[in-house]
């Protein structure tokens, strides 16, 4: 399989390369491209590769305009930091995502679903991207700036930044403030990942988000894992899997 990749950051690049040589030994990066300019020259001169990996904001513009001068028939999975726009969009349309900062969980997964696809790419079908192109420059919603709370018999809002951690216990969504007040909420913790800033806010794994604000230090742990302490106590370890601490350091660094 020949790949490519459009993506303007560096690191990003990089680590997508790795974890495509990782998990598709067989395959090949014929060329990675920083901008609309040098992506339309490439796909214009060379030869049509067989998957694309493609950010969505490139210095020069929104990576639609490729789909503008060139034709491209293969499948594309698209790079984005977060816009609900375009990750409903794209899901309905059998295009896949994946969300930055990833993690060799989601590539792995958008390829597995690109495997499953490949019917459906041979079609040659693909989104309608005039009507994503008009979405994509609307204002994009902005990140939840709190959240409403019921405790004592009584409602409150707790401004998200002073959130240190959201968490699951016994299946029930809470949030922890950084003066160590906890607060049930109804909304998942998948929910809650869509409306904080991705900036601001990074889930570690399946029962927690984290403020950057609330990281205190991190220390290497049994089985490549990571262990991440916090300023405000958590009620168990605090531990990133291999796979996803490539993406986390990726996120603690990009500010």
């Amino acid at each position: 399989m020949n790949i490519i990749i459009i993506e303007d950051e560096f690191r990003a690049a990089k680590s997508l390369q790795n974890i495509i040589a990782e998990l598709k030994p067989e395959s090949k990066i014929k060329g990675v491209y920083d901008s609309i300019e040098t992506s339309i020259e490439a796909l214009s001169n060379n030869p049509k590769p067989d998957l694309i990996f493609m950010d969505i904001h490139l210095a020069d513009g929104v990576s639609f305009e490729i789909f503008k001068q060139v034709e491209i028939t293969c499948p594309v999975i698209f790079c984005t930091a977060f816009d609900q726009y375009m990750l409903d969009a794209f899901k309905s349309k059998g295009v896949d995502y994946v969300l930055k900062p990833f993690s060799r969980e989601d590539i792995a997964e958008a390829l597995r679903k690109v495997d499953e696809l490949k019917k459906f790419f041979q079609k040659n079908e693909l989104p309608e991207l005039e009507a994503l192109l008009q979405k994509i420059t609307q204002p994009q919603i902005p990140s939840k700036s709190s959240f409403l709370v019921f405790k004592n018999q009584k409602y409150t809002t707790i401004s998200t930044e002073n959130i240190a951690y959201f968490f699951i216990h016994n299946e029930i969504t809470h949030l922890m403030t950084f003066d160590k007040q906890q607060f049930q909420l109804t909304q998942t913790l998948g929910q809650i990942a869509e409306q904080v800033s991705q900036k601001q806010f990074f889930r570690v794994n399946r029962q927690y988000i984290v403020n950057f604000s609330a990281i205190k230090e991190m220390e290497h742990y049994f089985q490549r894992k990571i262990l991440v302490k916090l300023t405000i106590e958590t009620p168990e370890q605090l531990l990133i899997n291999k796979e996803k601490s490539h993406s986390f350091f990726t996120w603690l660094e990009d500010r």
